[in-house]
């Protein structure tokens, strides 16, 4: 496995590729955030942009959420995956934001992860993203990119994976590290088959990409 030191240096090549890399997922604030994250789950981000400005126009409040019938919810989610348990998912996260939360979107993983369709990685995004907290989200492109470039053990957790990243890098740049694994993974360095070689040269010679 690669070095602190390595591990650090592909990062900064990433970030050289890619140096735009952010969040692609399109939000107002931290309560659309956590929506959108949700609706990501096994969905591409291109997907979910799609349907959330008319979502968050018609339920722009967890408590609009709340007083919507699942059956409209799911009405408008119906271009992505899982949609119907997604719907069911957001209803009860916003009925809980309401009740334990004032209708706050909570700053803790802990807290985050208490609520209804939220797990850690979700958690992760959202303390990164909207909170500026130190987190790694570790998603399919993070998981993958990070196996083949030998960064971690090919048998690792995505826990695991989260952890050796962690102990890899410093505690600042985490939530950057995050954006470019995953710029890397989606537009470079793909599920689909390819000249590997590739991908290590452009991170040798760290020429940018533009992303597709």
């Amino acid at each position: 496995m690669l070095s602190k030191k390595q591990t650090l240096q592909i990062i900064e090549a990433m970030g050289n590729l890619f140096p735009y890399a952010t969040c692609e997922l399109i939000h107002k604030n931290a309560f659309e955030l956590l929506i959108a994250v949700m609706l990501s789950a096994q969905t591409t981000d291109v997907s979910v942009n799609k349907i959330t400005p008319s979502l968050f126009e018609k339920y722009p409040t967890p408590e609009a959420f709340v007083a919507a019938p699942v059956e409209d919810i799911m009405e408008q989610l119906k271009t992505i995956g899982l949609y119907r348990n997604k719907a069911k998912f957001i209803k009860g996260c916003c009925q809980m934001l309401l009740s334990e939360f004032g209708g706050q979107v909570p700053r803790s993983r802990k807290e985050l992860e208490s609520l209804p369709g939220v797990g850690r990685k979700t958690a992760n995004v959202v303390l990164s993203v909207a909170f500026n907290e130190p987190a790694i989200a570790v998603d399919t492109h993070v998981e993958r990119v990070t196996k083949r470039l030998g960064i971690c053990p090919p048998n690792a957790t995505v826990r695991e994976v989260e952890e050796i990243l962690m102990k890899q890098l410093p505690k600042e740049i985490w939530g950057i590290a995050h954006h470019r694994l995953i710029f890397f993974g989606r537009y470079q360095c793909t599920a689909r088959n390819h000249d590997h070689d590739v991908c290590l040269q452009l991170l040798k010679e760290n020429r940018p990409i533009k992303a597709k």
